[in-house]
């Protein structure tokens, strides 16, 4: 798929260019983003330009992960405020994972970004699920989730692998008719217990 550019109120989403490596080298320096994403550490500009300069291109070249830099709308080159992906893990489902740069949290923007690209991936994709994973304990994750529509569905054991570990790992997702779109595939919910 040829890259796209999404907009929300107040939000741009661009794929990252060559030239954002210093704005994503100096973002994932957050011991919170360092705590809950598994990046290399240490961290440095060679990663960040290999990011933005071949796997953010692999992705979108390959159809299996859209990875968006997320700027102030009407400010291309504005500050990052957020990074938000889609990555494609089978048929019809695709999982959603974001951060939001330190200093710009606490304003919505990674629950409004992230609205915005499950807008994008059920009207473009044909998504048919999304899903939100993270590891038990990162609640500030769990509360942008929840604030974009996901719903909480439970816990599943050893299925985040984090720096030489599987940890425990929290899932939720979004359907099309949660955001009042209809589903690519009809779904049949199981009756109520």
């Amino acid at each position: 798929m040829e890259p796209v550019t999404l907009t929300s109120e107040r939000l741009l989403l661009r794929p990252f260019a060559p030239d954002d490596a210093e704005d994503v080298r100096a973002a994932v320096q957050d011991p919170e983003i360092k705590r809950w994403i598994p990046l290399p550490d240490p961290y440095g500009i060679a990663d960040a330009e290999d990011f933005v300069g071949r796997h953010t291109p692999d992705g979108w070249r390959d159809d299996t992960e859209y990875t968006f830099s997320v700027r102030p709308r009407g400010r291309e080159h504005g500050p990052l405020l957020a990074s938000v992906s889609l990555h494609h893990p089978r048929a019809g489902t695709w999982e959603v994972g974001f951060y939001t740069v330190r200093e710009h949290r606490g304003n919505g923007y990674a629950a409004e970004a992230t609205r915005t690209l499950a807008h994008w991936a059920f009207t473009a994709l044909g998504c048919t699920r999304l899903e939100w994973r993270a590891e038990v304990g990162n609640t500030a994750s769990r509360r942008v989730a929840e604030r974009a529509g996901f719903t909480p569905e439970g816990t599943l054991r050893a299925a985040f692998p984090h720096r030489g570990t599987h940890r425990d790992c929290l899932l939720a997702s979004l359907l099309p008719s949660d955001l009042g779109l209809p589903p690519a595939v009809p779904y049949l919910p199981s009756p109520r217990a």
